[in-house]
């Protein structure tokens, strides 16, 4: 199948205790390394995201000062 530039899709299986892993191809690709901490997100309509590293500590502090914002 072909796809955009700049666009992926990989299948991937989802192991006995809920693992799965990145292809090789997208790690690469996000430059994502071995024990390095990643940022999952998800809606329940839309389903599971993960942003690039890059975008990852500016999106975590959006998240927390809305949550601060709720609470006050």
């Amino acid at each position: 199948m072909e796809f955009p530039q700049g666009k992926h899709a990989w299948m991937i299986k989802v192991g006995e205790k809920g693992q799965f892993v990145i292809p090789k191809e997208a790690r690469e690709m996000f430059g994502f390394q071995p024990g390095q901490t990643i940022l999952v997100l998800a809606d329940e309509k839309r389903g599971l995201a993960i942003p690039p590293r890059a975008d990852s500590q500016r999106i975590m502090s959006q998240i927390i000062e809305a949550l601060e914002q709720e609470g006050e």
